[in-house]
C-alpha cells in the first residue's frame, strides 16, 4: 500500500481501540476480531497513516498488551503512540486520555474509531482538504440513514442559500421525539485543532443519560464559538461493527471492494461473490481465478496465472504463468513460474516448487524442494525432501521422513526416475540419473546411474487358482 499523503501539513490522529465489545460474545478484544486478514482496528489506522497523520496515539484498554502488540506487528515501520484509558468513561474522556501523548503536538487532530473499518481515504481527504480550507473549530463526518436508530442525530438550523448550521449533535438516548425523526447521523469522526480540542473535552460534564463524558459534546461548543463543517459520507463507511453479524457484513463489503480493484488492475475474477481474497494481497494483471477461492493475507500472485475453483492460498507466492488446478490447497509455499498444481494437491509449509515442476492430483508435499522441470503427478507423499531438476516421481511414491522420533531427508538427484509404488526409507540418497524399480523399497543410497530393486522375488504357481476354485466348487 502507498501510504504518500498528498495532504502536508501538522496532522495528528487519536483512534479509539480501548472497548472491549461484549456483543461479540468473545473473550479477545473486539478491535482484534480478523477482518479479512487484518485486525479490525487496522483500517481506520491504516487509514490515518495514509492521510498523513504523525503520530497516530492508539487509545487502549481491555487487553492493551494484545492490542499494542499486534497493532505494532501491523505497523513495524510507523509512528504509532499508545495512550491508556483506565476506566470506560465515554468517548470523549477516551480522546482526553491521548493528550498526554500528544502533548508535544500542534495543529489537527483526527478522531477515528478502532471498530469502523469502512472508510475510504477519499472521504477523510475531504474532511482534511475542508478543514484547511476554512479553519472552523470542528469538521466533522455526517451521513444519512435510512435507519438512523442507535445513532447521535445532527441538529441543523436551515440558512438561506448556504448550507444548514450544525448546532450540536444529540445522542438517541437523550433526544427527544423530534429529535429522533432527524435522519442526518454523526459518524464520530471529528477534525479539530488540538489546543481547541483538549480544552474543549477537560471542560465536559457526565450529565446526561449514559453518566458518560460524550465526545459529540464538542460539537456543541465548537459551533457557539464558530463554525462546524459537515463533510457528507454514504451510511456504507461509518457504519461500524458491534457484533459477529456486523463484522460479517462490513466484510463483504470490503470483499467486493477488493475484488473490485483487482479486476480494475486486470486480474479475472470469474464470480466475485464467492472470491475471498484478504486485504493486501497481490496479483499480477491477466491472472484468471476462479469461484470459491480463497487467497489468504501474506500471499502473492504473478501474472497470467490460472487458478482455478476451490483453491486455498495462505502465506504463499505462485510465479507468473503457472496453474493451479481445482481444490489445491498451499500453505508457506513457493511455486515458481510456469508450475502446475493439482487438482486436489496440499502443498505444506516450507514447499518450493522451482520452474516449470508439475505436482498432480493427490500429492501432497512438506519441506521439500522440487527442482527445475520435476514432476510427481499422482498420489504421492514428499516431506522433508530434496528432488532433483528433471526428476520422475512415479504414482504411489512415498519418503518414509519421521522414524517415530526425528524427521530425515531424502535426496533425489537430476534426473532420476522413481517407479510406482516406491518407498524411501530416510535418510537416503538417490544419485544422478539412477533408476529406481516400481515397487520397490529403498533403505540404502543409490549410487549415480545404477538401477535399484527392492522387492520381494515373485513366485508364480501355474494351476493354482484352477485347483482352489475346484476344491470350492466340491465343497459346496
Amino acid at each position: 500500500m502507498d501510504a504518500s499523503s498528498p495532504n502536508p501539513g501538522p496532522l495528528a490522529a487519536v483512534v479509539l481501540c480501548a472497548g472491549k465489545g461484549t456483543r461479540m460474545k468473545s473473550e479477545k478484544a473486539k478491535v482484534l476480531h480478523s477482518l479479512l486478514g487484518r485486525p479490525l482496528c487496522f483500517y481506520p489506522i491504516w487509514r490515518a497513516v495514509e492521510l498523513g497523520a504523525a503520530p497516530v496515539v492508539a487509545v487502549l484498554g481491555h487487553q492493551a498488551d494484545e492490542v499494542q502488540k499486534v497493532i505494532s506487528e501491523a505497523f513495524p515501520d510507523r509512528l504509532i503512540r499508545y495512550a491508556m484509558q483506565p476506566e470506560q468513561r465515554g468517548t470523549g474522556h477516551a480522546v482526553l486520555c491521548a493528550r498526554e501523548a500528544l502533548r508535544s503536538f500542534e495543529g489537527a487532530v483526527l478522531v477515528l474509531y478502532g471498530d469502523v473499518p469502512l472508510l475510504c481515504r477519499e472521504t477523510l481527504e475531504r474532511l482534511w482538504e475542508a478543514f484547511r480550507a476554512r479553519r472552523p473549530k470542528l469538521a466533522m463526518i455526517t451521513s444519512i440513514a435510512d435507519q438512523p436508530t442507535g445513532y447521535g442525530r445532527v441538529v441543523t438550523q436551515a440558512r438561506d442559500n448556504q448550507p444548514a448550521k450544525v448546532l450540536r449533535v444529540v445522542e438517541e438516548k437523550d433526544a427527544s421525539a423530534e429529535e429522533r425523526c432527524i435522519d442526518e447521523v454523526n459518524a464520530g469522526i471529528y477534525l479539530a485543532d488540538s489546543r481547541f480540542l483538549f480544552e474543549a473535552l477537560s471542560q465536559l460534564g457526565g450529565e446526561n443519560a449514559q453518566g458518560e463524558v460524550y465526545l459529540t459534546d464538542v460539537v456543541e461548543r465548537a459551533a457557539k464559538e464558530g463554525e462546524v463543517v459537515a463533510v457528507r459520507a454514504d451510511f456504507e463507511e461509518i457504519a461500524g461493527v458491534n457484533d459477529r453479524s456486523e463484522l460479517a457484513a462490513r466484510a463483504a463489503v470490503l470483499r467486493m471492494r477488493i475484488n473490485t480493484e483487482h479486476m480494475k488492475r486486470g486480474v479475472t475474477i470469474q464470480h466475485p461473490e464467492t472470491t475471498f481474497i484478504d486485504d493486501g494481497v497481490e496479483i499480477g494483471p491477466n491472472t484468471v481465478i476462479g469461484p470459491m477461492v480463497s487467497i489468504h493475507a501474506g500471499c502473492e500472485v504473478g501474472a497470467d496465472v490460472r487458478i482455478w475453483q476451490g483453491c486455498v492460498l495462505n502465506q504463499s507466492t505462485v510465479g507468473d504463468g503457472s496453474e493451479l488446478r481445482p481444490y489445491s490447497v498451499l500453505d508457506e509455499t513457493v511455486v515458481g513460474p510456469r508450475c502446475q498444481v493439482g487438482p486436489f494437491a496440499r502443498l505444506r509449509p516450507g514447499s518450493v516448487l522451482e520452474e516449470g515442476v508439475h505436482v498432480g492430483n493427490f500429492v501432497e508435499t512438506k519441506k521439500t524442494r522440487i527442482r527445475k522441470g520435476a514432476k510427481a503427478n499422482h498420489l504421492t507423499y514428499l516431506g522433508d525432501a530434496d528432488i532433483g531438476s528433471g526428476v520422475n516421481v512415479g504414482a504411489g511414491t512415498i519418503t518414509c521422513n519421521y522414524d517415530g522420533e526425528a524427521k530425515h531427508p531424502t535426496v533425489i538427484s537430476d534426473g532420476a526416475f522413481i517407479g510406482s509404488d516406491v518407498t524411501l526409507v530416510a535418510p537416503v540418497t538417490v544419485g544422478e540419473g539412477a533408476y529406481v524399480g516400481a515397487g520397490s523399497t529403498i533403505t540404502e543410497d543409490v549410487p549415480p546411474g545404477s538401477l535399484a530393486l527392492g522387492r520381494g522375488r515373485q513366485v508364480v504357481k501355474e494351476g493354482w487358482a484352477v485347483k482352489r476354485r475346484a476344491r470350492r466348487s466340491r465343497g459346496s
